[in-house]
């Protein structure tokens, strides 16, 4: 029963990788849009992470800040 359950919400191995593959696609690519305030940025960048988390991907923290400072805009 648990493993149905953890495979419908979830999902299988492959498709857990998948969704993994595409965060970290996203993760690496994360810019801070045009006439984005930052406040909206943070919550693209958490929504972000904590899915990566919740997959079990997870990085330092270190590596959170730089990308945001990386990623700000200069205005």
């Amino acid at each position: 029963m648990w493993d149905t359950l953890k495979i419908t919400h979830e999902g299988t191995n492959d498709v857990k990788r998948s969704r993994i593959n595409t965060l970290i696609h996203e993760y690496e690519l994360f810019r801070m849009n045009q006439n984005e305030s930052i406040q909206d940025m943070q919550k693209r960048f958490t929504y972000i992470i904590n899915h990566l988390a919740s997959l079990g991907k997870v990085f330092p923290n270190e590596d959170f800040i730089n990308k945001v400072l990386r990623c700000l805009s200069r205005e």
